[in-house]
């Protein structure tokens, strides 16, 4: 009885540290969150200053409207690809360093070794621990060539299948981050709109910075309060060209 319990609770606890790996782990939330904001980010900054330069020179809503669906497409498709080409350059950047290791293990054996001694000695580690671990290390090629490009490089290796997700991802919040700051134009007068629009991209620049904080490291408040002045100020950038260029109306 005691035996199944014990079983019993082993297992509860494995699916509890599955669970939490799969989606609970703040490391991988990190990692889809980077997507997101990227994406997110972009949409609503790029977007509110587009529609802020052309409410301002024209002060047409159909017109505002209509460069502001044409900049949202456009950035999302833009911002997909630029996602999708950085990851393929990371995996090609990766993959030639990780060649040129293998190379220099065959040619330069000694000094590579050197180096996984200088690494480990500055971890602390000497004498024949030290020359264990070199030893360890430099007996397998793969090992070898693995560990120069975390501790020498700095790299990790980049998974191409997640080019297009990633894509798809940055792609969908520039979407849905661009229509944010559109929708005031729908609804309101123009001039209120612009303030309107202004304030909820703020809020919600706050809202990511913030949580960012919370799932990375930071203070939310400090972290959403950062986020909300440097994309605000940015979008406002469109507001002054749109102003300085305004376009008179037609008598």
């Amino acid at each position: 009885m005691r035996q199944k319990l014990f079983e019993r609770n082993v297992n509860q606890q494995h699916h509890k540290d599955v669970k939490y790996h799969l989606f609970g782990d703040p490391h991988r939330q990190a990692s889809r969150l980077s997507d997101i904001i990227l994406g997110g980010q972009d949409g609503l900054v790029n977007v509110l200053g587009v529609i802020l330069g052309v409410a301002a020179a024209t002060h047409d809503p159909r017109i505002v409207l209509v460069a502001g669906l044409a900049a949202t497409f456009a950035e999302s498709v833009s911002m997909g690809a630029v996602a999708y080409t950085s990851t393929q350059a990371d995996a090609d950047f990766y993959e030639a360093e990780r060649a040129r290791e293998f190379r220099h293990i065959t040619e330069v054996p000694h000094l590579e070794k050197d180096e996984v001694r200088e690494i480990y000695a500055r971890k602390g580690f000497k004498g024949e621990l030290l020359d264990h671990i070199v030893e360890t290390i430099t007996a397998n090629e793969d090992v070898w060539v693995a560990v120069m490009m975390s501790e020498e490089h700095q790299l990790s290796p980049t998974d191409r299948r997640q080019a297009i997700k990633s894509a798809l991802v940055v792609g969908f919040a520039a979407v849905v981050g661009s229509l944010i700051p559109l929708a005031p134009f729908v609804f309101l007068p123009i001039v209120h709109s612009m303030w309107v629009a202004v304030a909820i991209t703020a809020l919600v620049l706050f809202g990511v910075g913030a949580y960012k904080a919370r799932i990375m490291v930071g203070h939310p408040g400090k972290s959403g309060l950062e986020m909300a002045v440097i994309g605000t100020l940015s979008a406002l950038v469109g507001y002054a060209v749109g102003a300085l260029f305004k376009i008179p109306p037609t008598p």
